[in-house]
């Protein structure tokens, strides 16, 4: 049957074993709908991929695989698959299970920031949720919280279990018999539509950059390979935005967002909110790392740090914790603040004793954020900070003191050894050291010495041998200093030139090696024909070898749409670009030249086949109508 959705006045798709009811929402592959189903007489939500992609041979394949992947996943975090629609049939969509809470997104509008605990509770959820993903082969690719769905109930029984409440109600009662603490909340990640699927066969890769520009891991967003770590960086995205309030990658529009993600530019946790502390900002620093290697290598390594972090600060009950703050958030709020400045006290003086100077500095200051005006923290976190000081400066001066006291060794012992050296020693090598005799008017007299002579005889005429000779140990020919400069790790990882203090440009490919003397060197990165953008790297003197690692930028490349300003376009291999006519669009590019495919949609969809080159302008043009 074909119905009306009275928000959007659009038809609603006709489907033979489900009552479509009306629409709940859109994403960049799918719309969303709730619909009834007719033989088990049940509400379900069913996800219908769009027109323009339909089409698509490869979105088609990708779909199906996706579906049947998914569709095994069993976890009480992972919302359920139930149909897949037939290669027949005229619509493609997924079935899965009706969830009548609400986002965290929509949390996050209400709410502003969430506790760091109750954060911390709600990450252990969803990386359970991935890492159970992750051991069936699926990379979600897209988490956020428009992606998780939260669920809270009053109260919980056999009556309510399958009606569930819409907001959440307040509730200070005592567990009900049978039920755990923490039973109340239910957490779901939902929409793995765009996972890409480690062992998918028979899916090619196109390099499309699929999911959300503030959410994307790098490689992501370049289309490099992608893995588990991925959702690592997801997570740490997502827990940066519940703790602090706003994203880590903010920008005027998408390319600036994706800008500052591949940069790896973002504000500290703890110097946005510093009632985060240190702990948690470290966590979620390893979380971001630009590079996927310095990540946590998986999901339940990330957990694992939150649930170390969440026992250090005493909270035994996480989804207790969760519960607790959807029941009241309020009155959480005020009862967390006195319990962690309790247990950040406790944590600091215990650390004090242990002569932990820094750890305890820290808790301090988390328990100072929480408490700015408390007279007694902040002379105790002042102290800590003067030792903190005193700790960095001795931590900083002990290789020069130890350096100065092995240099003083070892002269006292050079000293001596050349002291008993003859002055024309056969052994000495002239070219390393300088003889200088003095002056004959310098040389010494002879004289008595009464303590020369044994005890009761007569003193004894003292004079040196041979002149005095001071020796100069100033080698004469010094070997200069020799360093090798490493590269690393390079991108792209070809087609690359590196030139070394203004000398000509090499090739520069990852293991090569450069050697240098001592000096400070500039050494300049930069693309053949133009593609990047040059780079420097200043490397200091020294005489330790060094590694690099340099990510160079192609040039994004410009696209002109030359047809009807009043219809919408989208760039097949790029989906999440917004294209219009008559406007220039920055089309990322992982290569020289690549091909792409523009849609003009509606009525009548055309497409255009255009070629691109990095840094150069391109134009796709529609023309009349058919």
């Amino acid at each position: 049957m074909a119905a009306t959705s009275s928000p959007t006045s659009r038809r609603l798709p006709s489907l033979a074993k489900y009552e479509v009811l009306e629409e709940l929402g859109h994403g960049g592959m799918a719309t969303v709908y709730r619909a009834h189903d007719k033989r088990l007489s049940r509400d379900v939500a069913v996800k219908v991929i769009h027109p323009h992609l339909r089409d698509s041979k490869e979105v088609q394949s990708r779909f199906f695989v996706e579906a049947k992947a998914v569709a095994k996943l069993r976890h009480p975090n992972i919302v359920e698959v139930f149909d897949v629609s037939g290669e027949d049939e005229g619509e493609q969509y997924l079935v899965v299970e009706l969830l009548r809470g609400q986002t965290l997104r929509k949390l996050l509008r209400e709410n502003g920031a969430v506790p760091p605990e109750v954060s911390a509770a709600l990450g252990l959820e969803l990386l359970s949720a991935l890492g159970h993903a992750h051991a069936a082969g699926v990379v979600h690719r897209d988490v956020k919280p428009e992606n998780v769905i939260l669920e809270h109930h009053a109260h919980l029984g056999a009556a309510t279990t399958s009606a569930m409440a819409t907001t959440s109600v307040p509730s200070t009662r005592p567990p009900a018999s049978g039920e755990t603490p923490g039973d109340r909340v239910v957490v779901k990640l939902t929409d793995f539509g765009i996972a890409k699927l480690l062992d998918a066969q028979g899916v090619t890769s196109t390099g499309q950059v699929l999911g959300s520009p503030a959410h994307m891991a790098p490689e992501q967003i370049e289309g490099g390979e992608v893995d588990a770590r991925a959702d690592v960086f997801g997570m740490g995205v997502l827990l940066y935005e519940c703790m602090v309030g706003h994203l880590p990658f903010e920008g005027n529009n998408p390319a600036q967002v994706l800008r500052r993600v591949l940069d790896g530019t973002y504000a500290c946790a703890e110097r946005e909110r510093p009632e985060i502390g240190k702990a948690y900002s470290a966590i979620l620093d390893r979380a971001l790392a630009r590079q996927a290697d310095d990540r946590y290598p998986s999901t339940g390594e990330l957990r694992e740090a939150l649930a170390v972090e969440l026992r250090r600060v005493g909270v035994t009950s996480p989804r207790a914790e969760l519960e607790a703050w959807f029941d009241d958030p309020a009155a959480f709020a005020l009862a967390h603040k006195k319990r962690m400045i309790a247990r950040m006290c406790e944590l600091g003086s215990a650390e004090r004793r242990e002569g932990k100077v820094l750890a305890a500095a820290a808790d301090y200051n988390r328990a100072l954020a929480y408490a700015p005006d408390d007279a007694q923290l902040l002379r105790i976190v002042t102290g800590m900070h003067r030792a903190e000081a005193r700790a960095r400066l001795v931590k900083k001066l002990l290789p020069a003191i130890f350096g100065a006291l092995a240099l003083g060794v070892v002269a006292f012992f050079v000293t001596r050894a050349l002291k008993s050296f003859p002055v024309d020693a056969p052994s000495l090598d002239a070219g390393a050291i300088t003889l200088v005799r003095p002056e004959p008017s310098a040389l010494p007299v002879a004289r008595l010495d009464p303590t020369a002579a044994p005890s009761g005889s007569a003193p004894l005429l003292v004079a040196p041998l041979a002149p005095t000779v001071r020796l100069l140990a100033v080698p004469s020919a010094i070997a200069p200093t020799r360093r090798t400069i490493t590269i690393a790790k390079i991108r792209p990882v070809a087609g690359v030139l590196v030139a070394v203090d203004g000398d000509p440009a090499t090739e520069a490919a990852s293991g090569k090696s450069i050697t240098v003397d001592g000096k400070p060197h500039v050494l300049v990165f930069s693309c053949i024909e133009d593609l990047c953008d040059p780079q420097t790297r200043n490397i200091g003197a020294g005489d330790g070898d060094e590694a690099v690692e340099m990510d160079l930028k192609i040039k994004p490349a410009k696209l002109t749409i030359a047809g009807d300003p009043t219809r919408s376009y989208v760039i097949k291999e790029k989906p999440i670009l917004s294209v219009n006519a008559g406007g220039t669009t920055d089309v990322p590019m992982t290569r020289k030249s690549e091909t792409f495919h523009v849609r003009q949609l509606g009525t009548h969809e055309r497409e255009v086949e255009v070629t691109l080159t990095a840094g150069q302008a391109s134009r796709a043009v529609f023309g009349e109508e058919p």
